[in-house]
């Protein structure tokens, strides 16, 4: 977390998606995310409000770079931790590394500002990730679509990274309304491991 209260995987991850995503753009966008104040985390809220408002008027290109994002900061927070503890969080059977993961999802949303306040709940596989407050989505106006595609897609990508098998899905927004944001999962059992689940029980 930088001084500024925004975490500087989130405005690293927004420039890498921007870059990607809006190559033409970048230096645009460079005027609020410019690369000294990213080497230093001088970079605040106030410029990257300003960069998510001017993404929303780019369309599609919103929703592909907060996504684009989201994986970004998955990648790098899974790179970011030791060898060991990532080789232990592969060796958990699937129910405990699973929420070791959903874990490292909320330590990661949580780092992209300090005003972010997570909730997480999981039970029999099922389970939610609530987000209360969301830098993406501090609009004026009630939005059209979700906002906070970054949010699934942190998940999303660290499931994949981990080797979960689960549904994700962005089920509520506040941005249109919605209380908070939530991301809701599911825990998939491999076909193989639930028979043999299913077996032991008999």
């Amino acid at each position: 977390m930088t001084e500024a209260g925004i975490g500087r995987i989130l405005v690293a991850s927004l420039h890498q998606a921007i870059s990607d995503v809006l190559p033409t753009r970048l230096e645009f966008y460079e005027s609020w995310l410019h690369p000294g104040g990213m080497r230093l985390g001088t970079i605040g809220l106030a410029p990257v409000q300003a960069v998510l408002s001017f993404l929303r008027q780019e369309g599609e290109a919103y929703g592909l770079v907060t996504r684009r994002a989201g994986e970004y900061a998955a990648e790098w927070t899974v790179a970011s931790q030791w060898p060991s503890r990532r080789a232990l969080i592969r060796a958990m059977p699937l129910w405990l590394r699973s929420r070791a993961v959903l874990r490292l999802a909320r330590h990661t949303i949580r780092s992209t500002s300090r005003g972010s306040r997570t909730a997480l709940r999981l039970r029999r596989g099922r389970g939610r990730l609530d987000v209360l407050e969301s830098v993406f989505c501090a609009v004026r106006e009630p939005s059209p679509e979700h906002l906070c595609g970054f949010h699934e897609s942190v998940v999303r990508r660290l499931f994949a990274l981990y080797d979960v098998p689960g549904l994700v899905r962005l089920d509520q927004c506040r941005a249109v309304g919605d209380p908070g944001c939530v991301v809701d999962v599911a825990i998939v059992r491999p076909p193989a491991q639930a028979a043999q689940r299913l077996a032991s029980l008999e």
